[in-house]
């Protein structure tokens, strides 16, 4: 089964939530939460670390991830594995592969013409707000 992680990153203050403008397909033109592709063999938060800080230059000492979840997509054998995290402190942010955005937490991230995954999103940062003591360390 192919692994995937999504990667929820909180401002310090968790108004703020990090998301990247999709330039290609799947979902082309919304915006995601960032995240990769788990290399065969590879440690969950290792995996997690790795694509936190290729696609946004955040590193390990900025945040600390929790396995949050996971989805299993049976029909596509595919698993995505969700990690959520609260920086430590402000830091610079880059993105070369999407472009990188710090978006509301307000706002409606079941509406599937600005945000990807079919109300995956939502869904997340809602259970993410109900386990927040947990979630968000």
């Amino acid at each position: 089964m192919q692994g995937y992680n999504l990667i929820v990153i909180f401002n310090k203050k968790c108004d703020k939530v990090l998301l990247c403008k999709r330039v290609k397909n799947p979902y082309k033109g919304l915006y995601n939460f960032v995240g990769g592709k788990i290399e065969e063999g590879e440690d969950s938060f290792f995996a997690a670390y790795r694509e936190l800080f290729e696609e946004t230059s955040i590193k390990k000492e900025d945040v600390t991830l929790t396995h949050f979840c996971d989805f299993y997509y049976y029909m596509d054998n595919c698993r995505v594995e969700v990690f959520s995290g609260r920086l430590r402190k402000d830091v610079e942010i880059k993105g070369e592969e999407n472009p990188l955005s710090w978006g509301s937490v307000d706002d409606d991230f079941f509406n599937m013409e600005k945000y990807a995954g079919e109300g995956n999103m939502g869904h997340i940062l809602e259970e993410i707000f109900l386990a927040k003591d947990f979630a968000l360390k």
